[in-house]
This record gives C-alpha cells, sequence and structure tokens, in this order.
C-alpha cells in the first residue's frame, strides 16, 4: 500500500453535516435586476444523497440562483441555508458544505492539473501536504493520476470537467451545486460527466443540484424543478411532476407546464 492509498483509506467520508436538515433549503426568493425580476418567489429543498435536476430554458434563472446560493449577489428577498446554516446569517458554516462547478471554465490552462488544485486547497485553509494527499486522492478518483503534471490546456474538455468537479470536491463539501456542467461536450463526455456526479451521491451521500436544459439528462428517479422565467413551475419526482402535468415523460410535461416547443429533445 502506497502512502497516498494508507492516507485514503484512514480518511472519513467528507465532512458530517447536521442530521435530519435539508442539504440546500431555497425559501420564497426573488431577485431582481433593476426593473427586470430574475426570480420570483422560488421555494424547494435539495434532501441530502439526492440528485436534484433543475430544468429550465436559458435565462430561466438558474445562473442567478447559483450566485445568490453561492453569495456573489446578496439576497434581496427569501432565505437560503445549507445544511440548516443561513448563508447570510453563518456564510462560513454554510460554505464549507458547499462545492460548485461553474458554466464558464475557471481553471488556470498554464497549470498543471496538481497546481490547479494546491491552489484551490490553500483557499480553503489545507495544508500543503494535506492538499497535496488530497490532489492525488482525487486524480486518481478521476482516472487523470498520469496527467497530475501536464497543463491543463492539453486537457480535452470533458477532462478539464471533470478535474473541475475534483476540485469542487477538494475541501469536501456535502453539497454540490452544477451549472451546465456539460455544455460544449461530446455525447460520451457528457455520459460520462454524469455518470460519475450520480456516483458521488450513491457511494459518498453527497447532495446535488444538477442545472440543465437537456432533458436527456433527468432520470425518472431524480427529484426535479422546472425552473421558467424566473418562476418555480414544478418541484417533486420525475414521475409526479410528469403526471401531475398529464404528460408521458419529461419533454411533454415541460412544454405544458412552460407553454414552450422542444426540438430534438432541447427547448426550442
Amino acid at each position: 500500500m502506497t502512502a497516498t492509498d494508507a492516507h485514503i483509506a484512514s480518511q472519513p467520508l467528507p465532512d458530517a453535516a447536521p442530521a435530519g436538515q435539508p442539504a440546500l433549503s431555497i425559501g420564497n426568493v426573488s431577485h431582481s435586476y433593476g426593473p427586470r425580476r430574475a426570480l420570483i418567489d422560488v421555494d424547494f429543498t435539495v434532501a441530502p444523497a439526492s440528485f436534484t435536476a433543475l430544468l429550465g430554458l436559458n435565462g430561466a434563472g438558474k445562473s442567478t440562483l447559483f450566485s445568490l446560493v453561492t453569495r456573489l449577489f446578496g439576497i434581496q428577498t427569501g432565505r437560503i441555508s445549507i445544511f440548516g446554516h443561513d448563508i447570510s446569517r453563518a456564510p462560513g458554516e454554510a460554505l464549507r458544505l458547499l462545492g460548485v462547478v461553474f458554466q464558464p471554465r475557471t481553471l488556470d490552462l498554464d497549470l498543471s492539473l496538481t497546481q490547479n488544485l494546491l491552489y484551490h486547497a490553500a483557499l480553503h485553509g489545507i495544508s500543503r501536504r494535506e492538499a497535496r494527499l488530497r490532489s492525488a486522492e482525487v486524480l486518481d478518483r478521476i482516472k487523470l493520476a498520469d496527467r497530475a503534471a501536464s497543463k491543463v490546456r492539453d486537457l480535452s474538455g470533458g477532462q478539464m470537467r471533470r478535474l473541475e468537479i475534483a476540485r469542487a470536491l477538494l475541501h469536501r463539501p456535502r453539497l454540490l451545486l452544477l451549472d451546465e456542467a456539460t455544455v460544449g461536450l461530446d455525447v460520451k463526455a457528457r455520459a460520462d460527466i454524469l455518470d460519475h456526479v450520480r456516483q458521488l451521491v450513491t457511494e459518498q451521500g453527497i447532495g446535488v443540484l444538477w442545472a440543465t436544459h437537456l432533458f436527456d439528462e433527468i432520470m425518472p428517479s431524480d427529484d426535479l424543478v422546472v425552473l421558467h422565467q424566473g418562476r418555480m413551475l414544478a418541484h417533486g419526482k420525475v414521475s409526479r411532476v410528469i403526471a401531475e402535468a398529464g404528460a408521458q415523460d419529461v419533454n411533454t410535461a415541460f412544454m405544458r407546464l412552460t407553454g414552450t416547443a422542444t426540438l430534438n429533445g432541447k427547448p426550442a
């Protein structure tokens, strides 16, 4: 057994979170950009160890919601908490339990994979020694250990996304937010990313909020939030949302709820 293997074996799963609390609670949140209302009384929860799909067209308010959860924007109306920690009153405790992958790439292309991870670890106050051990651990988990010293610019789009997810998990959060994480990837890379994230839910008990506009990324067992023009139109198990819309599938349910048309599995 290597030193890294021994360290991995001795480490607990990501830090424990308060029992009985939703991983994420969005309570009647509204947000405006001047006269334009981007979110209107959005209210839902994400359970621990669950995969929740946040489905909406571009401009639905998904990225605005993520910016509020991560405190890039201040909350104007409503309340957001992560495992019971109000992000306005106890931001340190709340954000310690949160990992995020934004839609735009945020890796430094001229640094190596390990250097990117070590920089992120330093921001979270992780010691250099511990950061190196954790970096080796996550690179091994995403099957990029052999590329540790490579520059990020030499990776494929799918490999970059996997690295960003690994980086988001480096401080061992209990909630993971991903904003359109598969945009620009080919079919296989999209499937690989989705499989990887779903394994995190089942194997590590991480709660996931997955923002997307693609119906084929949603499974019947998922929780689903439909967001349209800033309003939440549905929330519940996929099967329940479909049934309540009087539809046969997610595509048709979305069309009926939003009054929009779809084309080849995407909103038109």
